[in-house]
Order: C-alpha cells, then structure tokens, then sequence
C-alpha cells in the first residue's frame, strides 16, 4: 500500500520528506527507490519534526488508532488505511483527537475514488437516482485468505476477518445511499475454509504455523436505516463461488445501477472486468445505461491518497468524514454482535 500513498501524494504535489518503520532497513528500502531522505525507526521522532504537516499510516489494524491519535495530537493531519480501527469505540477517540486539533482525519475508503463512484455519485447528486431504497454490497472470494497465523488471520490483531478487512463495498454501497443512519443489524459469520490451506490468497504472504487464525471465513447480513432503507451483504475470503466479485447493486425510485468488478481465475487485477450500469424506464421502455470511464486498475487507491492532500489545500471535498467511518464500525460491531448472539442487533 505504502507506492500508492507514495504515488497519490507527490500526485496532488505533496513532498514526501520522511518515512518511520520499527523495521528500519524495510523503511530504508522504501526510501531508497522513492527519494525520501528521512528515515526513522522510532515514529515519535519523526512526528516530533517541525516540517511535516501530515502523516498516513499502514500497519496492522490494531496499531491504526494508536498512531493516528499520536500523530493528531502532534499537530499532522492524518490519513489512515482501512478499517478505521479495531471497533468503534476506538473510532470514536480517533474523531474526539481530530476535533481537539483541528486536524483532517481520512481513512482510504478508496473504492469511493474510483472513476465508476465518481460516475454514479454524480447521477445521485443530480437527482437522476432518487432515493436508493435498497443496496447488495459483495466483496466475495473463493481462494482469498491472506496467509494463515499473520496478523490478517489473528482477531486481536485485525479485529475480524473479511467483514472488517474487504468493508470497501459496504462502505460504498452506504456511500451512494448517503449514509443513513443504522438502526439494526442482522448478520451471521462462517468459519468454513478458515484453516485450510487450498483457500490461501494469491499475494504470497508468509504462513505462520505458531501463529493464530481465529476469525470468520465469511460474513453475511443485512442493515436496516432509520430511513427505511436497507442494506445486504455478503464478504468472503474463502466461499465457493465462480470467481472474485466485487460489486454494489442498488435500486432507487428513479434508476438502479450496478458498480463491478469481476477477477480473473488467478485473483490478478490486469484480468479483471469492470461494469458501470445505469437501469431506468422510458415509460414502459427499459432503458439500460453503460457507463464508459477511463481504466483504473489500482481500484482509486492513488485518487484516494491524493484527495486527502486536496483536502488539506482545500482544493477538493474530502472524499469520506471521520463520522462516517464511525457509522462504519458501528455496523461491523453490530454485524459480530449479532453474529455472536444470532439475534439482530441495534447500532444505538
């Protein structure tokens, strides 16, 4: 992840002076091929330098509100890779952080940045979709668990499996809709495929056989709004399904639509195909709507990044709000609770 914050922050013409990993000779590497000239071992040193106006973090997930409430209270406008945090509670100190420094706090939802969510949020705005009643958000894979006793696979760790680690379609779909406020949550998780190795991922990430894998292979549910509008999903590192879907379907009073992208066999990005769609009526005639956009593979993972530095020059919109990613993790914690508990639960 870090070449695409790299890339999206010299992008929007940011410089990137500084770079800190408790694995020095790893940040030194990354250094090396990008022209950083700073390099530290120790986060707190590098924070402490007048010259740095904002930081973005990528560690694992239980290390995302510690070293974005540091940073914060350091005085640097904060970008944080996803999930948010662990659970909403720690969100919630995230966001009281940001408020007490008067400091951005962005998280890389960056399937909001890709070309085909800017098309759809467009026609949202505009009013061509009216209100999307409903929505099906998928993040699904057949052979996607990314290694087995690593951090990804250890809840203490991540805070969940897929459900907290693919959340880009969920985020989406509640996105288009306009984020509506949860009022319940009805979920149930699978352990399935979770320990076994013809399920691993593609990515080559080293196995842990000391290590620990105790999280869901699959999570399925639905949320309902204060609004009356409702919300699906289903999120998978390990299902038998054909082959990987990612996608957000969604059914409004004037137009539905659809954003997908399905990977080849072998899980690579190159052989994916991507959908735009657009579904209306011309009176009794259907009018179905493909949308044209220019191609991007790395999923608005540079967009993203550069909007966050747009932000803080106060160029662009920022593309997410540290309270949406606190309605976020309200939803996942509900989803596990009730997953837990095999009753709905409510996001209160």
């Amino acid at each position: 992840m870090v070449s695409y914050h790299i890339a999206g922050f010299k992008q929007a013409g940011a410089e990137i002076s500084a770079i800190a990993d408790l694995n020095q000779d790893s940040a030194q590497k990354v250094a090396d091929e990008n022209g950083i000239p700073r390099v530290f071992g120790d986060v707190t040193e590098m924070l402490a330098l007048d010259d740095i106006d904002a930081v973005s973090i990528i560690v694992p997930n239980k290390f995302h509100a510690p070293l974005a409430i540091q940073a914060l209270e350091a005085g640097k406008h904060t970008f944080c890779e996803k999930p948010p945090a662990l659970n909403s509670a720690e969100v919630e100190d995230m966001v009281a952080a940001a408020q007490a420094a008067g400091k951005k706090l962005m998280f890389n939802f960056n399937n909001r940045a890709r070309p085909e969510s800017y098309e759809i949020m467009k026609k949202v705005n505009s009013g061509e979709i009216g209100t999307i009643n409903s929505a099906q958000a998928k993040w699904c894979r057949r052979t996607g668990i990314p290694g087995f006793g690593g951090w990804f696979t250890t809840k203490a760790l991540s805070g969940g499996g897929p459900l907290i680690d693919l959340l880009h379609m969920l985020d989406l779909a509640m996105y288009f809709m306009g984020y509506p406020k949860p009022a319940h949550v009805l979920a149930q998780t699978f352990d399935d495929f979770i320990t076994d190795k013809n399920f691993k991922g593609p990515w080559g990430l080293p196995d842990n056989d000391d290590g620990t894998t105790d999280v869901e292979a699959a999570a399925h549910g639905m949320v309902s709004f204060e609004s009356g509008q409702v919300c699906s999903f289903q999120i998978s590192w390990a299902e038998m399904i054909k082959r990987e879907e990612v996608s957000v379907v969604f059914q409004g009073t004037k137009s539905g639509g659809k954003v997908e992208r399905l990977f080849g066999e072998d899980g690579l990005d190159e052989t994916a195909i991507d959908t735009c769609e657009i579904y209306s009526q011309d009176d009794a005639n259907r009018v179905d709507t493909t949308i044209e956009v220019e191609e991007c593979e790395d999923m608005g993972r540079i967009k993203s990044a550069a909007n966050f530095i747009l932000s803080i020059e106060g160029t662009e919109e920022p593309l997410n709000t540290p309270d949406q990613a606190l309605t976020l993790m309200k939803v996942i914690d509900a989803a596990y609770q009730s997953a837990a508990s095999g009753a709905p639960v409510s996001c209160q």
